[in-house]
């Protein structure tokens, strides 16, 4: 048989309600990962590793066709922006002009509000045989944000069996941009069903705590004695009912910004390691970003029909977002996420996979 190494192909991936066709791309790599990627939303589809004995399995969620994406309502995969994570009350200012964001949870705008990026057509460019990049501009006024915003967002297959994101973004007036990728992780396989068992480890001294609408307090505080302390590794199911702890019961789970410690690896700031006992399987993520948003899958609940006719049910994938702080725009004490024309913004997560 050929080699298929580092081949990328596009093929059909069905048509959106408005009658537009989207496609699917194909990454693989010498080490054993193969990706998709569609163009709508950006969205990884699938993303297969090998486990100890060599044995590849889908470690994403996700849907068979693009209308399981466009109807979709837990954001599978997809690119996050204006702005990922929540804006309180939908609103913010820059030098003291105030702007009004599309709302969509309650009265807050969430990861870019309706209309956010991953429900958009993207550009897609082949650059070589194992990097694909989207391209779009975002115009001046969507869903409320100010500026126009060119956008670039670039998936490579790197030496070490890793996924690398790279995003870029320029503006014409000043704004506030937080990008992320929004795939939700089981190393078991995408239909293995519960992540509880599954260990975490977080390169976070601190955490913000939230209000009742997850909204950060504008606190930074300590893990330490806390069921939010994954500094060593600890089950995810090991301390998550914690009936005394109120930001558990907040967010029905753990759906928190953690702040990233400065623990460098391979010159990016470790963010952490999350491994399967039963497939052996190990991903490590590495960010330029301050921050890591885990996400415990609290809201899914079986009524989203994935890959292969499988529900995901309760708690079957976690998210490991790279960030800068939800609401950071009305924290000033928090690290600014504000561009501005003439500066370019930045970013770059690595995904990286092994298996013992």
């Amino acid at each position: 048989m050929p080699d298929t190494t580092g081949i990328i192909s596009a093929a059909p991936f069905g048509h959106l309600p408005d009658g537009a066709k989207a496609s699917l791309f194909t990454l693989h790599s010498p080490g054993g990962l193969r990706l998709t990627i569609t163009d709508f939303g950006g969205a990884i589809v699938s993303l297969w590793t090998p486990d100890r004995h060599g044995i590849g399995a889908d470690v994403v969620l996700g849907y068979d066709n693009v209308a399981g994406y466009a109807a979709g309502r837990s954001f599978f995969g997809g690119i996050i922006g204006r702005y990922g994570n929540r804006i309180a009350g939908g609103r913010f200012s820059i030098d003291g002009v105030e702007y009004a964001l599309a709302a969509n949870n309650g009265p807050n705008a969430l990861h870019g509000g309706p209309r956010g990026f991953h429900t958009w057509l993207w550009e897609a460019e082949q650059i070589s045989a194992t990097v694909l990049r989207f391209h779009r501009n975002s115009a001046h006024g969507e869903e409320g944000y100010p500026g126009n915003l060119s956008v670039q967002v670039t998936y490579s297959l790197v030496e070490g069996n890793a996924l690398r994101i790279d995003y870029a973004a320029e503006t014409d007036r000043s704004t506030v941009i937080n990008l992320t990728n929004h795939s939700y992780f089981n190393l078991g396989g995408h239909n293995s069903g519960s992540i509880l068992d599954h260990e975490l480890v977080l390169a976070a001294d601190h955490f913000t705590p939230t209000d009742t609408g997850l909204i950060p307090t504008g606190e930074l505080r300590p893990v330490a004695g806390t069921a939010f302390d994954f500094r060593q590794p600890h089950k995810i199911g090991e301390r998550i009912g914690a009936a005394d702890d109120e930001q558990l019961r907040a967010g029905g789970g753990y759906d928190h910004n953690f702040v990233l410690s400065g623990q460098k690896k391979d010159g990016l700031n470790f963010a952490g390691r999350f491994s399967d006992a039963g497939s052996g399987r190990i991903l490590e993520v590495l960010t330029t970003e301050p921050a890591i948003q885990f996400y415990s899958g609290n809201f899914l609940d079986g009524t989203e029909i994935g890959k292969g006719g499988h529900p995901y049910g309760y708690r079957t994938g976690i998210c490991l977002e790279t960030q800068h702080f939800p609401d950071s725009p009305n924290h000033p004490s928090f690290p600014s996420t504000i561009l501005r024309p003439g500066e370019r913004y930045l970013s770059t997560t690595v995904y990286q996979f092994s298996a013992r």
